[in-house]
């Protein structure tokens, strides 16, 4: 073998991933860009006509494509705010226990390996109507007026979607702040009592700013996990009752299944532009904060 040849080898070992990556993520990526400019429909399969923007500008008069981007953007603001407060409030706590730490550990991550599909079956037993079990358990303890359809609630169904969103991810975020908060050397802890700080400013001057890095993985993945939402709502309600828990991944669903595949298409390249544009934005500045901290 050459030099020259020792030198490259391990550029061969990308071919397969790029190859993989270009027929299955790269070349669709191309193709749905182009045909969501056209009116691509199960009635037009094979001679798509070019639209231009007529598509965008039907989805932006769409009330209910304008309700799923209304819906899709709150559930990732929420969702992100509280598994980021619950996340680190459980690391905090278990970073200062001495017993049962990776038991508690293992029992809050746990949620974070198990299937939405899963998830969801449990979560829809829970919360139905009829022999629920929140609901069995509401009535156990005397609040039976409290008791509804959760899943069949327009005031409740999106909530709890929210809720399993979080129940689902928290552990995760604790893990994170878990692995942040050991790496923070002990001999600075040590130092602030030394000099008089409290247990809130050792945790605003010390903790909060060498975690920065973890809030940076945290937040950002959150979010665009919050963007991407579809199998929480697709097992748990699908969307409804009415439109009330549409979001962009579940409308695109709807769509495309009408043949509508121009228009879905279309919607798919605005919630990619909207995940790549946030997701940069929320990186870069969480990024930057880690410098200035």
């Amino acid at each position: 073998m050459s030099k020259n040849s020792k030198k490259f080898y391990p550029n061969y070992l990308t071919y397969p991933a790029i190859v993989l990556f270009l027929v299955f993520f790269g070349i669709p990526i191309i193709a749905g860009f182009v045909m969501s400019f056209t009116d691509w429909n199960i009635n037009r399969l094979y001679e798509p006509k070019w639209i231009g923007f007529k598509n965008f500008q039907y989805l932006f008069r769409d009330e209910y494509f304008l309700l799923a981007l209304k819906n899709t953007v709150q559930f990732a603001v929420i969702t992100t705010l509280f598994i980021i407060v619950i996340g680190l409030i459980l690391a905090l706590i278990l970073n200062s226990m001495v017993f049962w730490k990776s038991t508690f550990r293992t029992i809050f991550y746990l949620p974070a390996v198990l299937s939405l599909i899963v998830i969801g079956i449990v979560f829809t037993s829970i919360l139905k109507m009829d022999q629920g079990v929140f609901n069995q358990f509401l009535t156990f303890i005397g609040l039976g007026n409290l008791a509804k359809d959760w899943l069949g609630n327009p005031d409740t169904a999106f909530d709890s979607v929210i809720v399993m969103q979080i129940w689902k991810w928290s552990g995760f975020a604790m893990a994170i702040f878990l692995a942040g908060l050991q790496g923070i050397p002990k001999e600075y802890m040590e130092a602030a009592k030394i000099d008089g700080a409290n247990a809130w400013q050792r945790l605003k001057n010390i903790t909060f700013p060498l975690l920065a890095p973890a809030f940076t993985v945290v937040v950002t993945m959150n979010v665009i996990g919050g963007f991407k939402v579809f199998e929480q709502v697709y097992v748990l309600t699908g969307g409804g009752p009415g439109n009330s828990t549409q979001v962009l991944g579940t409308y695109i669903y709807k769509e495309f299944s009408k043949g509508l595949l121009g228009r879905s298409t279309a919607m798919g390249l605005i919630l990619f532009v909207l995940i790549s544009v946030i997701g940069v934005l929320v990186n870069k500045g969480l990024k930057k904060r880690e410098v200035n901290l």
